[in-house]
């Protein structure tokens, strides 16, 4: 059995990242200790009856005492209050983290009241479905997935070697990315994909024409998988596009770009121009299931946790 990269790990914050984390934090003998806490009492009681960790506490300032590890589990647009909240409690030495889908904002936002002696190293696990809660998580969530880290200036590299460790230990692969450079790759990656998706079933629900009914029992694949990002937890997502503003817009604004040029062809019949650029585009999909992202089976590889 391998040794225990923290001593006492704690989890501010109980969804499926938090949940998924203490499962595979678990499975590969981690921490010594798993301390949690929620917002929501009904939350709070869910994880306890669950067992999901070793120790549930009412307040995050008591639920990161003594620990070696906090890792801010809650909206970007929390993680400052939060933060101001738990620093009085954090011992000397430990490391705070996140798994926040913005990094420039959560680092402005929370480097302020990292006290000294203890260690900030912001992170993003690159790694979700659209359940949420602490019942939603799952051991496998982090397997041959990415977790990027990135760590602020004059980072202890010791604390961030462990924290590597530690999601190597879950499973994931792990990179290093400056804060700007992460928001602008997510912003493509993510970011505008979820806001398209919402946009695409928001039409959906607006065309009169087409009943409910025929909405749902109709729905085709690329429809389904447009409906099943925009089921995702709608508080963390308003976050993320309110503190990734600038990056998202950029992107955006390139995809309108784009989208007119199809429109363009289309009206015109340049069948040449749809062919040479879905032909690209379909070369982006097999890159991803050649880096082992994804697989080429049907309903896109999904297994029924994900």
């Amino acid at each position: 059995m391998t040794q225990p990269v923290y001593d006492r790990i704690a989890l501010i914050g109980l969804g499926l990242i938090a949940s998924s984390m203490a499962h595979a934090i678990r499975r590969g003998n981690l921490a010594g200790e798993i301390t949690g806490y929620a917002r929501s009492e009904a939350t709070r009681e869910t994880a306890r009856r669950i067992n999901l960790c070793d120790r549930i506490f009412d307040t995050a300032a008591d639920a990161v005492e003594d620990a070696d590890l906090v890792v801010l589990c809650v909206p970007v647009g929390a993680m400052g209050p939060v933060m101001e909240e738990i620093a009085p409690k954090l011992k000397p030495g430990a490391t705070v983290s996140d798994v926040g889908s913005v990094k420039r904002h959560v680092i402005e936002a929370v480097q302020p009241h990292i006290p000294q002696g203890v260690h900030f190293v912001p992170a993003h696990p690159l790694a979700g479905t659209e359940h949420s809660g602490p019942e939603a998580g799952f051991a496998e969530l982090y397997d041959n997935r990415w977790c990027l880290l990135v760590p602020v200036e004059g980072t202890d590299p010791d604390a961030v070697e462990r924290l590597r460790t530690l999601w190597e230990g879950m499973g994931a692969n792990v990179d290093e990315m400056d804060a700007d450079h992460h928001d602008l790759v997510l912003a493509v990656t993510s970011h505008a994909p979820h806001l398209i998706a919402y946009t695409m079933v928001g039409v959906a629900d607006d065309l009169r024409r087409v009943t409910d009914s025929e909405v749902i029992k109709y729905s085709a694949a690329g429809f389904r998988d447009f409906t099943r990002i925009a089921a995702s937890d709608p508080t963390m997502w308003r976050d993320v596009f309110l503190t990734n503003k600038d990056a998202t817009l950029e992107i955006l604004g390139r995809f309108t770009e784009e989208l007119f040029a199809l429109q363009r062809a289309i009206r015109t019949g340049d069948g040449e121009h749809l062919h040479d650029y879905f032909t690209r585009t379909r070369a982006i999909r097999r890159g991803i299931i050649e880096a082992g992202q994804d697989t080429a089976a049907p309903n896109f590889g999904r297994g029924t946790k994900s």
